[in-house]
């Protein structure tokens, strides 16, 4: 079935095929994939939590316990 139909689309259905190995139409191609992958990796750092190691660390300045009069609060 692919076969037949391979056989049946011409290489370059919406430009011609000089068009598609030209020089310039591989910058634009390279760009666009660059830029794609640029995207995904934005949209990937969104949708995960934001992180903040420097919670993690303790420094000089921070208590050692809380001294809140609510002592199960979160700092």
């Amino acid at each position: 079935m692919t076969l037949t139909v391979a056989a049946a689309v011409p290489a370059g259905i919406l430009f011609p095929e000089s068009l598609l190995h030209s020089q310039w139409f591989a910058v634009l191609a390279t760009f666009v994939a660059i830029n794609t992958v640029m995207y995904a990796a934005l949209a990937l750092a969104k949708i995960l939590p934001k992180l903040h190691p420097s919670d993690w660390i303790r420094t000089r300045n921070e208590r050692s316990e809380t001294r809140s009069i609510h002592p199960d609060a979160a700092n």
